[in-house]
């Protein structure tokens, strides 16, 4: 029906939408980060053992 548009949601849903999207994207740039931090630790363990072995 072209005639007719959708109705707006009350300003309540509005507001609980919005916090519930910053919820879910800081958890995403909360995950992104441990993730980040995880590659780095791991990518310094495994330099710090080639090089102790190569120093051997």
């Amino acid at each position: 029906m072209p005639g007719r548009s959708l109705p707006l949601p009350s300003g309540s849903g509005v507001i609980a939408a919005v916090l519930l999207g910053g919820v879910v994207l800081t958890a995403l740039v909360a995950a992104v980060a441990v993730t980040a931090v995880s590659v780095a630790v791991a990518a310094l363990v495994l330099r710090s053992l080639l090089t102790t072995r190569h120093q051997r």
